[in-house]
């Protein structure tokens, strides 16, 4: 592939031209472009090797929790302990399943670029005319572009007529752009080079000719597809924690391990065979082997719960991740906006009119602004309304959804809808001759004919439609006044549009521009913006109650987008920066601006990508929003990307980890309510199980210090870390979203999985319900039980403990009977479903034959409920001190 630096938008033809080995009049010559497609290849993107099936679910297996439970199940294997190795593997595997399943999308980027690629492309060649297959285009092959054709590869136009390409999928540029052919700057911004014509954005009007400059991958296209396959998938916030946590539990089981090995074998003199077996029961004892699935099960309930509200994940861990984010990086056109241009104002020369409803949808009213209704004033608006309704190439639909559209230019879309929010009855047109719009005259004008009398009507630049007004003598025009209420509209960030008419000769039958030069009446101006989404503004206060930034980051102008960030309520309408000033900064001056500033206009690509990277420098959690070809890089590399779903590119949505189903940037606000409330019931769960296997390992560590028999066998202690895991403490996962959630700041994703109150609450009620099942079994041994019927009970006591304790979780520290307390309904289904699996561990023969179990009396129940509810009052007590306590330090 040709390596062109060349700055093609900062040269003239002639030097192109040269540079290229062509000419615009009559193109590469057959043999030369052969040269050029056998040397730098076809003008497509390079192929991504796709991942098989079998390495993406193999992939689910590389996670140290899972490392530790397959040497468990080696070790348990080896020593033939046959069911404990098949429950172990049945573990991982459905753990492996639930991810695989969740995240079997592959990457599609590569994918969505392709497809907006153009398929063919009309060139000439050898001064021929020929339409190709667009992957035969080459460096220095002359283009011919028409209204709706997609652009092949990247151009420097050479000629151009009325041409409007619209690029807002690769630049953010919210209206079509207008091109010309003037050399430009060197320094100029990749959204300001109107001398270019970008590969796989499309013509909206006109025609033109260029001459290509980059192809496949070295187009900007192909420049972004590259930059999304060079950025790293990050992990999110929760895996960090989880893989450490992970890592921290296999240490500390291999240390203790090891340990009461030594301590048995030559303090207590125990045989090295049954040493063993007892070793291998504590690692069994100690391991949260339920842990994983029961995370990624909370995690797929989080997903479901998503998707209820309009929020599609792609991946399983990002549930949780968008409840640590502290800043939001959203782009404008589109997400924060609507990206249907709408006419808010309109102000002739009678009167001036408010403009309700947003969008493309005919929804609203023309109403006057204070003053009285009167005919001439509704004469002079009508002629205004018939000006820019003429004056229009647009067409104005509905489709099979029932949702307002245009096919055609934006700008002229909005007053198709604007004539029709008028309750005046419109007069019937026909148009006799036009002048189309054209980017160096800046206007529109059409001759019309209307109630049998003929008119020509103008709409355009506000500038040049004040210079038409001008030279009409008899016109009572005051030019400063205009200007000045122009200058207004502009500093709000609205774009103007002003119309002028003149009535002419029946017999008139073209029009050309010297048919303006005199007579022309000024109607009055309009002014238009891309409206903000209303629901937009209440998710920005929602998160800035939450404690959570948000950024405006756009390919638009900075006036336009510091105005539409005011009514946000994003930055204060002041101060913006731009891709050009982020350009000249360092990555140390980058950071400093990306703190404090909250508006960021006429972005490229690399500048949004250099912006996430800057906030995560500063430890921020990034989310970044956006629905273009320009947003993909940035959305990958962020922790959390957040893609369109409707007017998303499929490059967008495959580049995101989660995608909008509609469009609504207050879906974003509930999807992190969603991921606060998952982080929390993680959290929760992860408080509830470890005493399980805290008092599991104290059990048997207590047995091997003081010489004992152990009360429970090694698969006994797997049974119940298996049913708590994999039933009680599902119930967690449908906690609601706990009172006050969304009014704390986002949590410092370095602070640890397991507050010091959290070590402190596992490791006493571990200690409690080891210390006391040891207990209970000397005590009852004394009363004459043994072997499974002492078990037995022993067994239920530890479940019973476990069940009464999930009551205390589901508030950290709130009274576990509150007001909610029936709220979550799971809870209570899955400890019918224990109480279920421990009756028939109990009383069936299967069971009592695998699990050395048997039937107990109605009277012997009566001991694991009495262990339950001590568990439960003594947390209770233990909770109301601690918030007793944390609320004297909070007033002191």
């Amino acid at each position: 592939m040709r390596n062109l630096e060349n700055k093609w938008y900062n040269m003239d033809v002639d030097e192109i031209e040269q540079a290229l080995g062509t000419q615009k009049e009559t193109g590469l010559s057959t043999e030369e472009s052969q040269k050029r497609l056998e040397k730098d290849g076809r003008n497509e993107l390079p192929e991504k090797q796709a991942e098989s099936k079998i390495k993406k679910f193999l992939s689910h297996f590389n996670d140290v929790l899972i490392y530790v439970l397959l040497g468990a199940a080696v070790i348990t294997a080896l020593l033939g302990h046959y069911i404990d190795t098949s429950v172990i593997l049945l573990v991982t595997i459905i753990n492996a399943f639930i991810g695989y399943f969740q995240e079997n999308q592959a990457e599609k980027a590569l994918n969505g670029i392709k497809a907006l690629l153009s398929l063919t492309a009309n060139i000439r060649r050898n001064n021929e005319r020929l339409e190709v297959d667009a992957a035969e285009v080459v460096v220095g092959d002359v283009v011919i572009l028409s209204a709706g054709d997609k652009v092949p590869a990247d151009l420097r136009l050479v000629d151009a007529h009325n041409l409007r390409v619209e690029e807002s999928a690769l630049t953010g540029e919210s209206t079509a752009v207008d091109k010309e052919l003037k050399v430009l700057e060197s320094d100029t911004v990749l959204n300001d080079r109107i001398n270019m014509a970008f590969s796989g954005t499309s013509v909206a009007a006109g025609s033109g000719v260029g001459i290509v400059t980059a192809i496949g991958a070295e187009t900007e296209l192909g420049k972004i597809n590259q930059a999304i396959s060079d950025v790293e998938d990050l992990q999110t916030p929760l895996l960090r924690q989880i893989g450490a946590f992970g890592k921290t539990i296999a240490l500390f089981v291999v240390g203790v391990a090891v340990v009461m090995f030594l301590f048995g074998y030559f303090i207590r003199d125990f045989p090295a065979g049954e040493l063993l077996l007892s070793v291998i029961a504590l690692a069994v004892a100690a391991i949260p082997e339920g842990l994983p699935a029961v995370l990624s099960i909370i995690l797929a309930v989080g997903v479901q719960r998503m998707a209820k509200r309009n929020a599609i994940i792609r991946s399983l861990p990002s549930v949780e991740t968008l409840g640590s984010v502290s800043v939001i990086c959203s782009d404008k056109t589109g997400t924060l906006t609507k990206n249907e241009m709408t006419v808010t104002n309109v102000e002739t020369t009678a009167a001036k009119y408010d403009v309700s409803g947003t969008g493309y949808a005919p929804d609203g009213d023309i109403t006057l602004n204070g003053e009285q209704r009167t005919e001439d004033a509704d004469e002079v608006l009508r002629r205004f309304l018939a000006s820019v309704q003429i004056c229009n190439d647009a067409n104005l639909r509905q489709n099979e959804t029932g949702h307002w559209t245009i096919d055609g230019d934006p700008t002229d879309g909005c007053f198709l809808t604007l004539a029709r929010k008028s309750d005046m009855e419109m007069p019937s047109y026909k148009i006799i001759s036009k002048i189309p719009f054209d980017s160096e005259y800046k206007y529109m004008a059409v001759l019309a004919e209307v109630d049998q009398e003929r008119f020509i009507f103008v709409k355009g630049a506000p500038d040049r439609v004040f210079e038409m007004v001008q030279k009409n003598t008899q016109a009572d025009f005051n030019l400063s006044y205009w200007e000045d209420q122009m200058s207004l509209r502009a500093k709000e960030g609205e774009r103007v549009i002003g119309a002028a008419y003149k009535k002419v000769s029946a017999d008139m039958d073209s029009i050309g521009h010297h048919d303006l030069d005199e007579g022309m009446n000024f109607l009055g101006i309009a002014g238009i913006i891309d409206p903000p989404r209303e629901e937009a503004m209440q998710a920005v206060k929602t998160c800035t109650k939450a404690g959570i930034q948000v950024k405006m980051i756009t390919g638009d102008h900075a006036d336009t987008a510091k105005a539409i960030g005011k009514q946000l309520g994003i930055g204060d309408g002041t101060r913006a920066l731009t891709g050009r000033e982020l350009d000249k900064m360092t990555d140390e001056e980058l950071e400093v601006a990306a703190e404090s500033t909250h508006i960021f206009a006429r972005t490229n690509p690399e500048n949004k990508l250099r912006l996430v990277k800057a906030l995560q420098k500063l430890g921020h959690i990034c989310a970044m929003t956006g629905d273009g070809v320009n947003d993909a890089a940035a959305l990958k590399r962020a922790d959390i990307g957040v893609a369109m779903g409707i007017k998303g590119t499929e490059v967008t949505k495959d580049a995101a980890k989660m995608v909008l189903a509609d469009d609504n940037f207050q879906t974003i606000v509930h999807a992190v309510e969603e991921g606060r409330r998952v982080y929390d019931n993680v959290k929760k769960t992860i408080l509830f199980i470890l005493p399980t296997n805290g008092a599991g390992g104290i059990l048997i560590i207590a047995s091997i210090f003081l010489g004992m028999t152990m009360p429970l066998t090694p698969v006994q202690i797997l049974w119940v870390n298996m049913v708590v895991a994999i039933t009680v403490s599902l119930g967690l996962a449908f906690e609601h979203l706990e009172k006050g959630s969304m009014d704390r700041p986002p949590r410092d994703p370095k602070s640890s999985l397991l507050s010091k109150y959290y070590l402190f609450r596992i490791s006493y009620v571990s200690i409690m319900i080891g210390i006391g099942t040891l207990w209970m079994n000397t005590f009852m041994q004394n009363q004459g039980y043994s072997g499974s019927d002492l078990q037995t009970v022993i067994l239920q006591m530890f479940v019973m403990a476990q069940l009464f304790y999930l009551f205390n979780c589901r508030s950290e520290l709130g009274f576990a009977f509150n007001k909610d307390f029936f709220k979550n309904k799971a809870v209570f289904l899955v400890a019918g479903i224990l109480i279920v699996l421990q009756l028939g561990l109990t009383y069936i023969p299967f069971m009592n034959t695998v699990f050395q179990t048997a039937p107990i009396d109605l009277s012997e129940w009566g001991i694991p409920l009495l262990m339950g509810l001590i568990v439960f009052v003594i947390v209770e007590i233990e909770k109301v001190i601690t918030k007793s306590i944390r609320k004297k330090r909070v007033t002191s």
